[in-house]
């Protein structure tokens, strides 16, 4: 299921506020800011909470 890209223009990583992307094949919202968190999407619905987030392995940015 997608993700309404006018949702997606609105969004921002609530942990460092960067720019997020989605990621259909992963259903996966990726922060593109500082902390590179990466939240779930379920049932087409973004879960942008922190405590959700799978955190980087080196604790900083990921590209």
């Amino acid at each position: 299921m997608s993700v309404d890209p006018e949702l997606l223009e609105l969004l921002v990583c609530p942990n460092c506020r960067g720019e997020v992307e989605y990621l259909e094949d992963e259903e996966r919202i990726v922060c593109r800011g500082e902390c590179g968190y990466r939240y779930p999407v379920r049932d087409g619905i973004p879960v942008m909470l922190i405590d959700e987030a799978e955190k980087p392995a080196g604790g900083g940015r990921r590209r």
